[in-house]
């Protein structure tokens, strides 16, 4: 099954909101067995739409539209369709009714325009929404189908599980594949390809296809099957070597994240965490406290942005400021030793760099970071140079500090 993803709104064309609803589309498809050959983001307009979806069934079996099905004027997507298909828009009553119930249970009142959101093609198949008031659509033309969905992503979801993905199985003859991603992190995609190189040979010449998906501070790496599960044994053992071999890299698979697994880790070892941060200006405490139950281990954090803070609140001696400057190794060692004294936690990481884009010196560029951890019988500083990006180099000093406490945890 070859499939075209279409994305309406203005919205997406200029970066306002990033378009999310296509990779998870691509995804889960890919996970039954289709394959998304193109994807397309166009704007709010009539023409274009038309013009697109047209240019989708000529190239695809199934066209699947997400977005423009709100109750404003600026949501042409069901009038356009309608046109498209030569139908008539008619009151849904099975869609009146649960938009009424909708506003009903929230006490609000039910306007023209949301009653419209129940006027729906005549001449298609609904496809309820159980989490919002605007309903899917399937068409079907000379063999090929049109979806089309609301853009709100979690509505999306909802109906491509409970009502799409069940016709699609029912539809076409897919053959689910099978895939799994390890994730890394702290080392870059052409240094990681080369200290794997001789693992990745063995991984194609053992008929499973290998995919490198980089991103700021984290390359996961895909290993995927055409066989489906009957290959799921071969991809653990490949994917139980790589971790074997980079045991500080690899943290985890697939949508598993740093602060879950510390979590995890801070809890079965009945450990509490907190932080000093300076550059990251409380970043790293809140990746840490975006877990539930993160009140469980994490005790707080002191922000101390200044010297005189780094000082007062985290117990840095003067002396030691003067002499190696705030972005420094003994700065990062004391804010941590402090940290772990005036939070009285088990585990305390400090964190100091030169953010950027201005401040940086020859002898402490833009990107320098010292990151400390400190517990009550060690401590030890790491050193680690991000590059010039402001935004980036904080993204990296929260990961790195995430994954090295990880690994400390773990030993």
């Amino acid at each position: 099954m070859k499939a075209i993803v279409i994305s309406i709104g203005d919205e997406l064309l200029i970066g306002q909101t990033v378009n999310t609803n296509a990779a998870w589309i691509g995804q889960e498809l890919s996970k039954l067995g289709g394959s998304i050959s193109e994807g397309l983001t166009i704007s709010d307009q009539e023409d274009k739409i038309i013009e697109t979806v047209q240019h989708a069934l000529e190239r695809a079996d199934v066209v699947i539209i997400t977005g423009g099905l709100g109750p404003t004027k600026d949501d042409i997507t069901k009038h356009t369709l309608a046109r498209f298909f030569n139908t008539e828009l008619v009151i849904h009553q099975p869609t009146l009714d649960k938009i009424t119930s909708y506003f009903t249970a929230r006490n609000r009142p039910m306007l023209q325009s949301n009653i419209q959101q129940a006027a729906l093609p005549k001449d298609c198949t609904i496809l309820e929404n159980n989490y919002g008031t605007a309903a899917g659509m399937w068409f079907e033309k000379e063999g090929k189908i049109v979806i089309s969905l609301p853009g709100v992503p979690y509505e999306m979801k909802g109906i491509m599980q409970e009502s799409v993905f069940p016709l699609f199985k029912e539809r076409f003859q897919l053959k689910s594949l099978y895939h799994k991603t390890i994730l890394t992190q702290g080392i870059g995609e052409s240094f990681l390809a080369e200290q794997i190189s001789d693992w990745e040979n063995s991984v194609r010449a053992d008929g499973l296809g290998l995919a490198y998906l980089p991103s700021p501070g984290i390359v996961k790496l895909r290993l995927s099957s055409p066989h489906g599960e009957q290959d799921k044994g071969k991809i653990e053992k490949y994917l139980t070597e790589i971790r074997e071999r980079l045991p500080e890299a690899v943290f985890g698979y697939e949508q598993e994240t740093l602060p879950e697994i510390i979590g995890k880790l801070l809890k079965d070892q009945n450990l509490t965490i907190g932080t000093v941060e300076s550059c990251t200006a409380g970043l790293l405490a809140n990746q840490i406290t975006s877990i539930s139950g993160s009140s469980d281990y994490f005790m707080g954090s002191l922000l101390t942005y200044s010297n005189e803070l780094k000082q007062r609140l985290a117990l840095v001696e003067t002396e030691t400021l003067n002499r190696f400057g705030a972005v420094s190794e003994e700065v990062s060692i004391e804010m941590a030793k402090g940290g772990l004294t005036q939070l009285g936690v088990d585990i305390c990481i400090s964190t100091t760099g030169v953010a950027g884009p201005t401040g940086g010196t020859i002898e402490k560029p833009v990107g320098l970071v010292w990151i400390a951890i400190a517990t009550k019988n060690q401590v030890n500083a790491r050193k680690f140079q991000f590059g010039d990006n402001r935004e980036r180099t904080l993204q990296m000093t929260v990961l790195s500090a995430l994954n090295w406490l990880r690994y400390e945890l773990l030993k």
